[in-house]
């Protein structure tokens, strides 16, 4: 059976930083493109970053970009989002995301293995 296990949120104050990790487990993912997905209370799910299977090619929402960084560790059939100068706009469950392919995907409808997320608060 395969499953996603996110970890790392927490509540932070604005400007600091916090590193997300989603262990994938049940199957090999080194052939998958991952990504991370957030959603805040009453508002739909929304695209964060992705990364190609080997890690060369990265994908982020205008939102993040130049703020948080998604790494993978395909040995450890992990991937990370680093996340600086948080924001209280960034305050969401945060999910991690799985899908067999190369193209990197914003549609959250792409993707086919979903992780049961982690709670990220920035307090301003």
């Amino acid at each position: 059976q395969v499953q996603l296990e996110e970890s790392g949120g927490g509540l932070v104050q604005a400007g600091d930083s916090l590193r997300l990790s989603c262990v994938a487990s049940g199957r090999t993912f080194s052939n998958y493109v991952k990504a991370w997905f957030r959603q805040a209370p009453g508002k739909e799910r929304e695209f964060v970053a992705a990364i190609s299977w080997s890690g060369g090619s990265t994908y982020y929402a205008d939102s993040v970009k130049g703020r948080f960084t998604i790494s993978r560790d395909n040995a450890k059939n992990t991937v990370y989002l680093q996340m600086n100068s948080l924001k209280p706009e960034d305050t969401a469950v945060y999910y991690c995301a799985a899908v067999f392919g190369y193209g990197l995907a914003s549609d959250p409808g792409e993707y086919d293995y979903w992780g049961q997320g982690t709670q990220v608060t920035v307090s301003s």
